[in-house]
Formats: structure tokens, C-alpha cells, sequence
């Protein structure tokens, strides 16, 4: 089990994990992990992804991550509406 990411990041005490179900301890742990894919990218600009994935591809791929996981939450709680998804031309004049 990783105490320490509870313990640094959470602020919780040895004796609050001992006494925290472990289906709790998961579901903090899930969360913390949640947050920061979320955020790991504040603060910078698609523009300095570019830049950055020259020198590292992979930071392409886990800025996307964040940012499609941000856009599933936020429609989640409702800060956003789903995106509207490209109709055909017979689609709308059938009124769909």
C-alpha cells in the first residue's frame, strides 16, 4: 500500500490510514491520481506542449490524456455540454 502519497499529499496521519477502510484508502488513491492527471498540465499553452514534445513525444499523448479527462468531467458535473457530433447532410434534412 503507498502511505506516503496519503500522508504528503492528503495530510493524513499514520493512525487516520490505519483506521480508513482499505476501500476508502483505494478510492482516495484513485482520486489524488484523478487530480493530478488533471491538472498537470495547468498553465501551459498548446503551443508549449509543441515545443516541448520535440524534445519528448510521449508528453503529447499524457497532455491529451489530461485534457480528455478534464472534458469528460467537466460534462460530467455539467460545466461544459457535450460536443456536438458532425451530422450528414440527409441527417439534418430528415430532421434527426
Amino acid at each position: 500500500m503507498l502511505y506516503i502519497p496519503l500522508m504528503k499529499e492528503l495530510g493524513m496521519s499514520l493512525e487516520d490510514i490505519k483506521g480508513t477502510p482499505r476501500y476508502e484508502l483505494d478510492g482516495l488513491l484513485y482520486a489524488l491520481k484523478t487530480f493530478e492527471t488533471i491538472h498537470a498540465y495547468d498553465g501551459y499553452s498548446p503551443k508549449d506542449i509543441g515545443q516541448m514534445s520535440k524534445d519528448n513525444p510521449d508528453i503529447r499523448s499524457a497532455y491529451n490524456k489530461s485534457i480528455n479527462m478534464k472534458r469528460k468531467y467537466e460534462r460530467l458535473i455539467g460545466l461544459s455540454k457535450p460536443r456536438k457530433q458532425n451530422q450528414s447532410l440527409s441527417d439534418v434534412l430528415k430532421g434527426n
